[in-house]
């Protein structure tokens, strides 16, 4: 039995997915839509959820703690009816810092109107940007990055909202895939190394942003193109317009998007995740042979690989657990004895069909471990005669500044284990990794570059010592 507690703990997890939709459309209100754009967008943040609407002379905000469909109901999106632009959120946080002033769209309010941000990423020099703000007087209400953008942005105004934009592209180093609503216009801006997904499209006579393609497929829209690294989309009632702003010649797209954070039906910068996904499972089968009677996924995200493994191993696929669909992150939470005992199940394997077989178990990646012991456990509990594990990525070998919760090496087993030491604890007879050589062959075509750094540890930015981390150093001494 696997909960989802269990497994909420042992995933590299995205924090957040973002939709906006600028213009005017006869098919349906912006707020209905957004509401089905974050609905398709739920896989990227199951903690919060908000959508802000514009009506042309104000901005109204709603948001709370809790699934999309738990947050807004027929009263709720009414509410926000008559607008003509909107930008929602979706959110993940890490343990602790899921709280209702996280959520977002973040209003903020300043003398030259109000404006709703939407952020999926990861600024790593928050630190120093908010220990200035802070020494001039800025009071913070969250602990957002989204929070310190909004403050750098309401203080470079002078010149207009575009101009303070380049400004502070400037002065934020790290992920952001940004999208921001005005009385009177929609900003969407992906950062210069394309960390962080971002696609435009169009409904009609409206312009719609997303973190990923499946949301237009979910509203009807039509895919455009991709946000460009270091590109600010302006869309108003003149239209749209693109400033490119300096950029590198190499971007970084997160690799990880492939290997399990996009939903399967997406295409990120020119690639099929669906395809990627499973061509990672027919080179996998390539460079891992074995013996077995079964091939079988751990779903949703092992799925699409172990597909690609059975179709070049000639191995028969099967489905070998059952998934509990109706589990979601819930906030009322049972006790911590009934979730050891299992209460909330979200595997089970199906015993009839893996009693007394050699199964090839494919999954997307190992983190702690747990899940994957727990995985190898159930299933010879279920009768299994070997369990050999497949891993359709590289060993997690190295922790994520980017917008991810993994980042401090003793949370992977990849770091201080071999592959060896990671196969005896996790109990199976064999395991094998995608090379990274292997990995990066399913990308091929892309025309972008990746970050790898949970892979190799070489990472597109440098993470910055913070201040804080400075005056804790200099108070205890240098490390003898």
């Amino acid at each position: 039995m696997i909960s989802d507690s269990e497994e909420r703990l042992d995933r590299m997890s995205e924090e957040c997915g973002v939709f906006g939709i600028f213009g005017s459309n006869k098919s349906g209100e912006v707020q209905d839509i957004t509401y089905f754009g974050l609905y398709a967008l739920q896989h990227r943040g199951q903690e919060s959820a908000g959508i802000a609407v514009s009506d042309g002379n104000a901005v109204f905000c709603h948001k709370g703690m809790g699934l999309v469909a738990e947050v807004f109901d027929k009263h709720q999106l009414s509410r926000l009816k008559g607008g003509k632009a909107a930008v929602g959120h979706v959110r993940y946080s890490t343990t602790g810092d899921s709280q209702f002033v996280n959520a977002q769209p973040l209003m903020t309010r300043f003398k030259r109107g109000t404006m709703a941000l939407a952020h999926n990423g990861n600024l790593i020099n928050t630190d120093s940007l908010r220990a200035d703000l802070e020494e001039s007087g800025v009071i913070f209400q969250t602990s957002l990055d989204t929070e310190v953008i909004a403050n750098l942005i309401a203080r470079n105004m002078e010149s207009g909202l575009e101009e303070a934009l380049k400004k502070v592209m400037g002065l934020i180093c790290g992920s952001y895939a940004l999208l921001i609503l005005t009385e009177n216009k929609m900003v969407a801006i992906r950062d210069p190394l394309g960390i962080r997904p971002l696609a435009l499209g169009r409904l009609g006579d409206s312009y719609v942003v997303a973190s990923e393609t499946c949301a237009f497929d979910a509203v009807g829209a039509e895919y455009i193109r991709d946000i460009k690294p270091g590109e600010i989309v302006v869309v108003d009632e003149k239209g749209l317009r693109s400033i490119q702003t300096a950029a590198p010649l190499n971007s970084a797209l997160c690799i990880f998007e492939f290997v399990y954070f996009a939903r399967t039906d997406s295409t990120i910068d020119g690639i099929s995740v669906y395809m990627a996904r499973k061509q990672a499972g027919a080179i996998l089968a390539s460079e891992h042979p074995v013996e077995a009677d079964l091939v079988i996924g751990v779903p949703d995200s092992g799925t699409t690989a172990a597909i690609g493994y059975a179709e070049a191993s000639g191995i028969p696929y099967g489905e070998g657990f059952i998934k509990n669909r109706y589990v979601g992150r819930t906030f009322i939470q049972p006790s911590q004895q009934l979730r050891e005992q299992g209460v909330r199940i979200k595997l089970n394997a199906l015993r009839r069909i893996v009693k007394g077989k050699r199964l090839v178990v494919i999954d997307d990646s190992i983190v702690r471990g747990t899940t994957s012991r727990k995985i190898v456990e159930m299933l010879r509990l279920a009768g299994a005669r070997e369990v050999h594990m497949r891993i359709s990525s590289p060993p997690v070998r190295y922790p994520c500044y980017f917008g991810i919760d993994i980042n401090t090496c003793d949370q992977l087993i990849g770091h201080s284990c071999d592959v060896e030491e990671i196969c005896t604890a996790i109990g199976a007879d064999s395991l094998g990794y995608l090379s990274r050589e292997g990995l990066m062959k399913t990308v091929e075509g892309s025309g972008c570059g990746f970050c790898q750094g949970c892979f190799d540890g070489e990472y597109p930015v440098e993470k910055k010592e913070s201040r804080k981390e400075r005056k804790k150093e200099e108070d205890n001494g240098p490390e003898l």
